[in-house]
């Protein structure tokens, strides 16, 4: 899939390859992660997953939007239909994991309610922050238009 192929193009960069633990696609629908992508004029703009921990939490997987189409509220709409499977899911609580250089991922994280936790696994160098959020009754349910499930 080419937007985890630009992910990851856009993460080695600013981070050493031992603190990329993102999943790979194989190992995304090795695991069942739910898997959705936003479209924008037809075109794949967006993207994030969530694997569940039975019902106790979920954790978020590889959400990206590509450059063209930031600051269009893509992620905001990727983010919303997450946590509405979550919810259909009666999951209590997400986690996640983002890079300590994703500043407009770690600020959409903070608006949307998630708050900061220590880091899941802190072995070494610590490059990444984590955020939890538990239950979402005050996200608006509905239809998200521009995300469709991969599978």
């Amino acid at each position: 899939m080419i937007l985890i192929t630009e992910l990851e193009d856009h993460l080695a960069p600013q981070y050493p390859t031992e603190s990329r633990h993102g999943y790979s696609v194989e190992k995304l629908l090795a695991q069942g992660v739910a898997f959705f992508v936003a479209r924008y004029d037809g075109s794949p703009a967006g993207c994030g997953g969530v694997q569940l921990f039975g019902t106790e939490y979920g954790e978020l997987k590889r959400m990206y939007v590509r450059p063209p189409y930031r600051g269009l509220g893509i992620a905001r709409q990727v983010l919303a239909r997450l946590e509405a499977y979550a919810l259909e899911h009666n999951v209590a609580a997400l986690r996640l994991e983002t890079g300590i250089y994703q500043e407009a991922a770690i600020g959409l994280y903070e608006r949307m309610g998630y708050r900061s936790i220590r880091p899941l696994a802190s072995t070494g160098p610590i490059h990444s922050v984590c955020f939890t959020r538990n239950a979402f009754p005050d996200r608006e349910q509905g239809k998200y238009p521009l995300c469709d499930q991969f599978d």
